[in-house]
C-alpha cells in the first residue's frame, strides 16, 4: 500500500475543483515547442544492467501506477548523459559496418546491435501553479520506434509505429509550481520498412495547454465547394469536454486570408458535450471570389475556431487550409480546379545526408523546392506518413501529395493508423489522394487483397469522402487489389500490361505510382562495378525496367493515365541495388542524398518545366582519353541543338519531343558547347570546359539570411584559378564555424564510409567492486591506501540501518581505456552519505562551483587502466523503515573530443548543414584543404 501525502490529496481535489469550475481564467491555448535541452543515452535491448536497471524493480510501472524505474524514475540521475536538442537520430551518428542492415544503409544501430538499439531521452520542464485547471498534454510528432513514455514516473503508453504522431494527457500527474520530468524509451531493434528509418525522437515534441473545454486533437475538418465564383466552406469541429461544465456554448468560425484579414465569419449556438465526451458541429461559411490553391499559386487561408462560454473565449484553434477542386477522370486523367494536370511526381523516403531522419524544418522546404525546380508537381510519401512540416512545405510551395499509410490490414492496428494519419493531414490542400498500401505481394492478386482494400477504402471514405484511395501494385495488373481500388497505382511498366488493364477496367482511373528505378552515380560517366559506380546516362537499369525517358514517354502519351511518380526524387540510405557493401545509399535518385542533381534532372526539367532548358553532359575533364570517343548528350526542349568542340561545329540535330540528343565526340581538351535554337533563333547555350587543377574552395549557402534556429545548406566545391568548377575534384575539406554549429556533412558518394557527424564521444564508466568499512576520524583528512586492508566488505550488504557506524569509508575501481590529456573525465557523485570527502588514486578532489556533487578530474592524477576511488562519509539515515536509501556512488563520464568536421568532395561537391546556435550572432564558416586557398562564408542572422 502506498501512502498518499496530504499535499497530494489537496492537489487532487484542486484539480477536480478547477475542472468543475472549468478554469474560467484558463482561456488561452498554448502549444510550446520543447525540443531544447534533452538528456540522451543509449541503453540496451536485454541487459538490464546496461539499460540502467530499468524494469527490475519489485513493483514495475505496469504493476503499480507511478512506479517507473531506472531512467523512468523521476529521481534518476542523468547528469552524465549527453545533452542535445531535438529532432535527433542516433542511428545516423553510428559507424558503418558490413554486418549491419543492408536495407538501412549499413549503420551499426538497431537490428543486430542490442547495445545501439535502445535510446533513452529525459527532459525537465517547469509548469507553473497558474496552469492548475488547464488540460496539460505532451504531443509527439513521431518517435522511431516502439516508444514508451513516462511523466513523473507515471507510465503513459506505448506507440509501436515510428511514423504516428501521438499525445498523452498528463494533467493529473503534474507537479504544479515545480519540476516535472518527461522520459522516453525508444526501441529501434525492429525495422518497419526496408529503407533507412533512423532511430529516436526524430520529430518535434510539444507541451500543450488548453481549457478543459477545447477543440480536440486534430479536431477540425475543412472542405469546400465552388459555386460559380464563390466557395462554400464546411468547417466541422470536434469539441471535447474534460471538465464538468454543462450548458450552452458559442462556436465562432473566422476565415482569414494570407495577410490576416478576416474575410468571412459565422457564429452558432451549441450545447457542450458531457464530461469526457466529444461532439461534432459543422458550420457553413461563404467566401466571395476565393483565391484557389494551385501548384503555381498555392493560396492558403486560415480558419480560426473559437469556443465561447458566456461571451468569454475559452479556446481558439487555427487550421490552415486551401480552396480547390480535384477530380480523376478515367479517360482524361487528373484535374485540379477544372484544369487537366499531368502528375509529374517523385517518390521519396525521408532522410538526408548528414542528419539522417532528423530533418530540420527548413531542410524540408529545401528538398521540396529542389523538386519544384526540376519541374515536379507531385510527391508520394513512400511508404509512411510524413512529418507535418513536409506537408506544410508542400502546401506553401505548391506540391501535390499522395499521403501513404504504413501497412495494409483491417484490424485496429491498421485502421487506427490510417485514421490518425487522415485526421491529422486531411486539411492540407496539397493532398489529393490517400494510399493505403504498396507492393503487398502476398495479397495483391487474390481475394484477400480485394477484401482488405474494400474495407480500407470504405473506412477512408468515412473519414474523408473528398479524396480517392490508391494502392501501388507491382505483381501484375489483372486481379485482386487492382480490380477494386478506386485509383489504380501501377508500379513499373515491366510488371504488367497497363493498356490491357485499362481496357478491362475502363471506369478506373490510373497513374504510375512508381516508375524508373534507374541506376546513376552523380558525376560518373563510365560504369565501374569494382568501385560500385553506375554511369549517369539514362539507361534501362534491368531488362524488365525502363529508363526515365522511356517511362515518361509512356505516361505522357496516354491521356487516360494521370501521370507518373519516379522512383526516386532523392537517393536515400539503404537499398544500394545493384550492389551491396560498401555501397550504403541507393542509386535511384534524380538527385543524390545531398540534393545535388544528377543529369536526369535536366531531362525532366526539359519536359516537365515551362522555361527553355539546355544541359550538356558529360563534363570535359578526360585527361588520358585523348582521341577516344566520349558519349555526349544534350537534354533540351529547344527545337534544335548544335554542338561545337573548340568552336568547330559537330552538327545540328532536331530535338524529338520528350527525347534527348546524342553525339560521339573524340576527346580533346578545351571547350564543348551546345547551342539551342527555337524557331531558327539561338536562345541559349551550355558549355563544358576542361579545367585546370583546383586552387580555391568555394562555399555557397542556399539562403544568406536566417531566422533563429534555422539552417543553412551550404554547397562546398573547388574552383581552378579562373574560377571554373572542377568536376572531378575529390579533396578532403575541413570546416570550422563560429556563431553556429554544424549538424551534418555529406557528399552524395554512394560508397562513402565517412562520418555523417563529428561528435564528442561520451562513455559512462561504472564504479566496480564497491566496498566499505567503518571509518576512523582521520580517514576524511588523510590519503587512503588503495592496497588491500583488513575490514573491507561488500558495500551496504546486510547493513543494520538502526545501528550504523558514525562514518564509513568506501572504495571502488573504475577502468579508463583512454587517458589522453585532451579528455574530460568527470565523476558525477550520487550521495551515499553526508559530509562526503572523495579521493581518486589517493588524491583528494574538490567539487565544481555549479554542482557540489560533480567532480572534474585532473588527467594528471588518472591512470590508463585501473583507477581507485575512495569516499568517506557519514551514513544516511532512514526516516521510515520502508525508505530505500541510495547505494549507488555515481558514474564516471569520459568525453573524448571529436575530430574536426570534414568531408571529402565527391566529383566536385560536398555539403554541410549549419544551424544557428542561439547566440544571436551571424555565422562564419571557414573551409580548408591541402594546397587550397581557404574559403570563407558569412551567413547573416535576421535581427
Amino acid at each position: 500500500m502506498k501512502i498518499i501525502s496530504l499535499q497530494g490529496i489537496l492537489i487532487y481535489f484542486s484539480i477536480l475543483f478547477s475542472f468543475s469550475a472549468l478554469g474560467q481564467n484558463k482561456s488561452e491555448r498554448n502549444q510550446e515547442l520543447i525540443d531544447k535541452n534533452w538528456s540522451f543515452s543509449v541503453g540496451h535491448l536485454y541487459d538490464t544492467d546496461k539499460d540502467f536497471g530499468h524494469a527490475t524493480s519489485y513493483f514495475s510501472y505496469l504493476a503499480k501506477t507511478g512506479f517507473g524505474d531506472g531512467p523512468a524514475a523521476p529521481g534518476f540521475d542523468d547528469r552524465a548523459w549527453r545533452k542535445l536538442d531535438l529532432p535527433h537520430d542516433w542511428a545516423v551518428e553510428q559507424d558503418f559496418s558490413e554486418k549491419a542492415s543492408f536495407s538501412h544503409g549499413f549503420k551499426a544501430a538497431g537490428k543486430g546491435y542490442p547495445e545501439k538499439s535502445i535510446g533513452w531521452y529525459r527532459k525537465k520542464i517547469n509548469i507553473p501553479k497558474t496552469d492548475l485547471g488547464r488540460v496539460i498534454s505532451i504531443q509527439f510528432d513521431g518517435v522511431f520506434r516502439n516508444s514508451k513514455v513516462w511523466f513523473n514516473g507515471h507510465f503513459l503508453g506505448t506507440e509501436e509505429s515510428g511514423y504516428n504522431g501521438f499525445e498523452y494527457d498528463v494533467t493529473a500527474y503534474v507537479n504544479y509550481g515545480s519540476e516535472n520530468i518527461i522520459v522516453v524509451r525508444a526501441d529501434a531493434s525492429m525495422e518497419e520498412g526496408w529503407f533507412y528509418e533512423g532511430a529516436g525522437i526524430y520529430r518535434h515534441v510539444y507541451l500543450k495547454k488548453t481549457n478543459p473545454l477545447h477543440v480536440a486533437q486534430n479536431g477540425t475538418y475543412v472542405t469546400s465547394e465552388i459555386q460559380n465564383n464563390d466557395a462554400v466552406v464546411s468547417a466541422e469541429v470536434t469539441i471535447e469536454n474534460k471538465g464538468n461544465y454543462k450548458g450552452s456554448i458559442e462556436i465562432v468560425q473566422n476565415i482569414l486570408d494570407a495577410t490576416g484579414n478576416q474575410i468571412a465569419t459565422v457564429s452558432e449556438s451549441a450545447t457542450a458535450p458531457d464530461f469526457y465526451k466529444t461532439a461534432k458541429f459543422t458550420s457553413k461559411i461563404n467566401v466571395k471570389n476565393p483565391l484557389l490553391w494551385d501548384i503555381d499559386t498555392p493560396n492558403l487561408y486560415r480558419l480560426v475556431t473559437q469556443i465561447k462560454q458566456k461571451d468569454q473565449i475559452v479556446d481558439s484553434y487555427e487550421t490552415s487550409f486551401g480552396i480547390r477542386t480535384i477530380r480523376f477522370d478515367p479517360e482524361k486523367g487528373f484535374f485540379l480546379n477544372g484544369k487537366n494536370i499531368k502528375l509529374q511526381g517523385t517518390n521519396n523516403h525521408q532522410d538526408h545526408a548528414g542528419v539522417g531522419a532528423a530533418i530540420p524544418d527548413e531542410l524540408q522546404y529545401f528538398r521540396i523546392q529542389k523538386l519544384k525546380e526540376m519541374g515536379s508537381n507531385a510527391y508520394r510519401c513512400s511508404h509512411n506518413p510524413p512529418t507535418p512540416e513536409l506537408l506544410e512545405a508542400c502546401d506553401k510551395l505548391g506540391m501535390l501529395v499522395i499521403d501513404e499509410t504504413r501497412l495494409m490490414g483491417i484490424n485496429d492496428y491498421h485502421l487506427n493508423d490510417l485514421k490518425r494519419m487522415m485526421e491529422r493531414d486531411r486539411n492540407h490542400p496539397s493532398i489529393f489522394c490517400w494510399s493505403v498500401g504498396n507492393e503487398e505481394w502476398n495479397i495483391e492478386g487474390n481475394s484477400t487483397g480485394e477484401r482488405i482494400t474494400n474495407v480500407m477504402q470504405g473506412f477512408a471514405k468515412n473519414i474523408d469522402p473528398t479524396r480517392p484511395v490508391t494502392v501501388g501494385i507491382s505483381s501484375g495488373f489483372k486481379s485482386g487489389i487492382s480490380s477494386v481500388v478506386k485509383i489504380m497505382g501501377y508500379n513499373y511498366l515491366g510488371n504488367g500490361d497497363i493498356d490491357a488493364h485499362r481496357n478491362q477496367f475502363k471506369q478506373q482511373p490510373g497513374m504510375g505510382t512508381e516508375e524508373g528505378s534507374t541506376f546513376a552515380t552523380r558525376g560518373v560517366y563510365f560504369s565501374d562495378d569494382a568501385k560500385h559506380y553506375q554511369s549517369a546516362y539514362d539507361k534501362k537499369p534491368r531488362p524488365s525496367f525502363y529508363s526515365i525517358e522511356e517511362g515518361w514517354k509512356f505516361y505522357a502519351e496516354r491521356p487516360y493515365l494521370a501521370g507518373m511518380f519516379i522512383w526516386t526524387g532523392f537517393d536515400y540510405r539503404g537499398e544500394p541495388t545493384p550492389y551491396g557493401w560498401p555501397s550504403v545509399t541507393s542509386y535511384f535518385g534524380m538527385m543524390d542524398v545531398c540534393g545535388f542533381p544528377k543529369d536526369n534532372v535536366f531531362y525532366l526539367k526539359s519536359w516537365w518545366g515551362k522555361e527553355p532548358v539546355l544541359h550538356l553532359l558529360p563534363h570535359w575533364n578526360w585527361a588520358g582519353r585523348e582521341g577516344k570517343e566520349i558519349d555526349v548528350w544534350a537534354y533540351s526542349n529547344c527545337d534544335e541543338v548544335e554542338l561545337f568542340l573548340n568552336k568547330k561545329s559537330l552538327g545540328k540535330k532536331k530535338m524529338e519531343r520528350l527525347g534527348h540528343l546524342e553525339w560521339k565526340v573524340k576527346y580533346e581538351a578545351g571547350t564543348l558547347e551546345a547551342v539551342g535554337y527555337k524557331n531558327g533563333k539561338k536562345i541559349l547555350s551550355d558549355v563544358q570546359k576542361t579545367t585546370e587543377i583546383e586552387e580555391n574552395i568555394k562555399l555557397t549557402a542556399h539562403k544568406q539570411i536566417l531566422a533563429n534556429a534555422e539552417i543553412a545548406v551550404i554547397t562546398v566545391e573547388t574552383t581552378d584559378k579562373k574560377g571554373l568548377h572542377v568536376p572531378n575534384a575529390n579533396d578532403e575539406i575541413k570546416f570550422d564555424v563560429k556563431g553556429g554549429k554544424i549538424i551534418g556533412v555529406g557528399n552524395g558518394n554512394p560508397t562513402s564510409l565517412e562520418k555523417d557527424t563529428f561528435l564528442d564521444e561520451i562513455s559512462l564508466v561504472a564504479i566496480t567492486n564497491f566496498q566499505e568499512r567503518k571509518a576512523t576520524t582521520a580517514d576524511a583528512s588523510k590519503q587512503l591506501s588503495a592496497n588491500t586492508e583488513e575490514g573491507w566488505k561488500e558495500a551496504f550488504k546486510d547493513r543494520d540501518y538502526k545501528n550504523q557506524a558514525p562514518s564509513y569509508a568506501y572504495r571502488g575501481q573504475f577502468e579508463l581505456k583512454n587517458n589522453a590529456k585532451v579528455n574530460t573525465v568527470t565523476f558525477f557523485y550520487k550521495k551515499i552519505g553526508l559530509e562526503s570527502t572523495i579521493f581518486v588514486n589517493g588524491n583528494i578532489i574538490q567539487p565544481t562551483t555549479e554542482d557540489p556533487n560533480k567532480y572534474v578530474l585532473n588527467t594528471a592524477i588518472l591512470r590508463q587502466g585501473k583507477n581507485t576511488i575512495h569516499i568517506v562519509a557519514k551514513p544516511l539515515q532512514k526516516e521510515k523503515e520502508w525508505d530505500v536509501l541510495n547505494t549507488d556512488p555515481g558514474i564516471i563520464q569520459v568525453i573524448i573530443p571529436s575530430e574536426q568536421w570534414k568531408r571529402r568532395l565527391f566529383n566536385g561537391y560536398a555539403q554541410i548543414i549549419v544551424q544557428t546556435d542561439g547566440s544571436g550572432n551571424d555565422i562564419t564558416v571557414t573551409a580548408t584543404g591541402k594546397k587550397l586557398k581557404t574559403g570563407t562564408l558569412n551567413v547573416s542572422l535576421r535581427k
